[in-house]
């Protein structure tokens, strides 16, 4: 029995899992992890070393290769390299995707993801950790928002780091990824049938965070 719980958050592209998950995780002093950086990563590391991304078992194996780790801050590192920015464009979410369909990939990535989480005092985000990588969770939270509402937060976000994008390119690379996470054959993106479902279209990082952070604590009680 874990001494601390497990906090799962999920849902599609955009809805604010990793900024939201932050701020949980710092309140609760506990660890962030971040794992669709895990397959954003991946995505990387193969279109740097041109492993096809329709070739299940040589992705797999491309992880094995190579070491995954997170910082305090939760930021991911391969062989002690960080990617940074390099994984937050659209391209890359695009690769994540492509990717996460495999089912050679879910396997050889999901040990990792649950030796980082064993202990607990984590809070975990992605989109089948309450699902599939912890369906234990003490916590399971599945954030939802208006594909339009997300799609203009992942737009800001861009044009914040000094990238340029089209809003509506941008709305439409989303829809396809949400097309494909909900529709792959391995580990769908879907709810956990006990996850609490949170709408944020019109809440703030803060606001949600702090809902999330109410529960976590209620059910700990």
């Amino acid at each position: 029995m874990r001494k601390r719980p497990v906090i799962a958050i999920d849902g599609p592209s955009g809805v604010g899992k990793s900024t939201v998950a932050r701020l949980v995780a710092y309140a609760l002093n506990a660890r962030y992890i971040d794992t669709g950086a895990i397959y954003r990563s991946l995505g990387w590391l193969a279109e740097r070393e041109g492993v096809s991304f329709d070739d299940g078992s040589g992705l797999a194996a491309l992880c094995a290769l190579h070491e995954f780790a997170f910082d305090a801050g939760g930021h991911i590192s391969v062989d002690g390299e960080m990617p940074g920015l390099a994984i937050r464009t659209p391209a890359a979410s695009l690769w994540a995707s492509k990717v996460s369909r495999h089912k050679e990939v879910r396997a050889a990535l999901l040990e990792l993801q649950r030796q980082l989480g064993a202990d607990g005092g984590v809070v975990l985000e992605g989109r089948d950790i309450g699902t599939v990588v912890f369906p234990d969770a003490e916590v399971k939270i599945f954030l939802t928002a208006d594909p339009k509402v997300r799609a203009k937060r992942r737009w800001k976000e861009l044009l914040e780091r000094g990238e340029k994008a089209a809003l509506e390119d941008v709305e439409q690379d989303q829809l396809a990824r949400d097309e494909a996470d909900r529709n792959r054959p391995i580990s769908p993106l879907r709810m956990a049938t006990d996850a609490f479902e949170l709408r944020c279209d019109h809440l703030t990082a803060e606001q949600v965070s702090s809902l999330i952070i109410e529960r976590a604590q209620k059910l700990s009680s």
